[in-house]
């Protein structure tokens, strides 16, 4: 059974669908702010999150639904997965950012197009999808061969060390060997025929090796077609006969997916949005975390002329809290206001740190927040370009961007490099706080780490449902109204889990149910 209900909703509660739902950032954010929500979720591990978390899901592949079968959903929200051009601008990740704005571009020219049938839409898309899914194929195959070209490329450098160490070549020698082969063409081995016939192999393999990768580059992955998912089911519901746009739109990802973002805005103006990008530093909405989040925000309403988009935009999300200056750490205290330059005539906070974040949760919850010294953390990863150089931050400041490695950075005693003698390492619920999920979230299945890294932080969802799904507030009412979701947010506790849906479950799903006649 579903947790949502068949009652039509209260006058502020919204019927949310939610694709790539995740372990349930934006889900948890949406309850405590009294709208109804159902996600669809592939990964078992955060549907099993979900599950225990009492979520509505449905599990599955984003392609396998369409927004015809939600007709009764309101609003879409979604973070698909971008990790094919989160490296915008270099190699690989800029094709794929090229390739789905070339996509995006011919959905907007079948959508604006005047008189333009449904039929031909959707035959632009059928045409998208059969490119995508032979690009699909193509790549199995040739990631089929590459792994084949690789495997005989480990097999002749081990072939290569063992004959070096045949010769009585000594452990420096053959460490040498094995770090030249990283430029094949740069090793001499007329010295002895058999290892001058092993090397010629292997440059050849090393070729073909970088021949495929650059196929493969060009092929793309399927994870380019899911970025188009949340467009589609948007025109799906806006130009099919018979069905009802979608009254806000809300979609959020890595900084790099900002020109994906705005060229979708740019389909949503011609389909009757008032839209607005929004590149969002956690931290100044009261995340506990330094991350920055690119945001869509879409509203159903009148729309500028075609030829002055974003002439008439929604307006930004104010910020609440100070961004974050490390320079500035040592000279202000974090529980200092200081002015703020948003519409609020209430100063902004001071961003919130680990410390301040974890002794709040501890409140709630002592059992699942341990009680540490002061600490530093030593994140897993490298800073300036160099792997050595860990990146560190002391409790008194907020988080690193909170990762699915978080699992792995150390926690050391502050001013020093010794590790902690006991709780050296956050625990799923204390990365989870650092996310700004509740301290009770019940995280379950496999790589819990990254579910939590992967998630919406639902403080930030917080500000973003509110600012786009009740924007009749004041600004003083607001204020309040974030207030007192925040305390309920961090005092959330489930009710219970609940079952994961399939597609046989769409029947009499409350979400699935045609909406009654407009005289009824």
């Amino acid at each position: 059974m579903s947790r949502i209900t068949k009652e039509e909703s209260s006058p502020v509660g919204f019927r949310i669908l939610d694709l790539f739902a995740g372990p349930g950032g934006l889900d948890v954010a949406a309850h405590v702010l009294g709208h109804e929500i159902t996600g669809i979720e592939w990964d078992a591990g955060a549907c099993a999150t979900r599950g225990a978390a009492g979520m509505d899901t449905f599990k599955g592949d984003v392609r396998r639904y369409r927004a015809a079968l939600f007709p009764r959903a309101q609003v879409l929200t979604g973070g698909p997965p971008c990790q094919t051009f989160t490296v915008a601008g270099h190699g690989a990740g800029r094709k794929a950012l090229d390739q789905v704005l070339e996509y995006i571009e011919r959905l907007r020219k079948a959508v604006e197009a005047e008189d333009q049938e449904w039929k031909e839409i959707f035959r632009t898309w059928r045409q998208i999808s059969e490119e995508l899914r032979r690009r699909e194929l193509e790549a199995k195959k040739v990631r089929a061969a590459k792994s084949k070209v690789d495997e005989l490329r480990t097999s002749k450098r081990r072939a290569a060390k063992d004959r070096l160490e045949q010769l009585g070549r000594s452990k420096d020698q053959v460490r040498k060997f094995l770090k030249d082969l990283r430029n094949p063409r740069s090793v001499d081995f007329a010295f002895d025929d058999e290892l001058k016939g092993l090397l010629k192999e292997f440059i050849d393999l090393d070729d073909e090796h970088h021949r495929l990768r650059e196929v493969l580059e060009g092929l793309g992955d399927e994870r380019t077609g899911l970025v188009l998912q949340p467009l589609w089911w948007v025109i799906e519901r806006s130009k099919r006969p018979g069905s009802e746009p979608y009254e806000a739109v809300i979609l959020e990802q890595v900084r790099a997916v900002m020109p994906v973002w705005n060229a979708y805005a740019e389909v949503l103006t011609t389909l009757g949005y008032r839209t607005k990008t929004q590149l969002m530093h956690t931290e100044a909405f009261g995340v506990p975390q330094t991350r920055r989040r690119a945001v869509l925000m879409a509203r159903l309403g009148e729309t500028s002329p075609a030829n002055e988009l974003f002439a008439d935009p929604l307006p930004e999300v104010p910020e609440t809290h100070e961004q974050y200056r490390a320079k500035e750490l040592s000279s202000t205290s974090p529980k200092a206001r200081r002015a703020g330059t948003s519409a609020s005539k209430r100063p902004r906070e001071m961003w919130i740190s680990m410390e301040k974040a974890l002794e709040n949760a501890r409140k709630i919850s002592p059992r699942k927040v341990h009680r540490r010294p002061h600490f530093t953390v030593i994140s897993n990863y490298g800073t300036g370009g160099v792997p050595e150089e860990r990146g560190q931050r002391d409790d008194n400041a907020p988080s690193a961007t909170i990762t699915g490695k978080v699992s792995r950075n150390r926690l050391v005693r502050k001013g020093t490099n010794e590790d902690l003698a006991e709780f050296d390492r956050f625990t799923h619920a204390e990365a989870g706080v650092l996310q700004t999920f509740p301290v009770e979230y019940p995280w379950c299945g496999n790589d819990v780490s990254q579910q939590i890294g992967n998630a919406v932080p639902p403080r930030l969802a917080l500000h973003v449902l509110c600012r786009v799904l009740e924007p009749e507030l004041s600004t003083a009412e607001a204020e309040a109204r974030l207030e007192q979701a925040v305390s309920d947010l961090e005092a959330w506790k489930p009710a219970g889990p609940t079952k994961i849906l399939g597609h046989r479950d769409l029947k009499g799903h409350p979400l699935a149910q045609t909406p009654p006649p407009a005289h009824s």
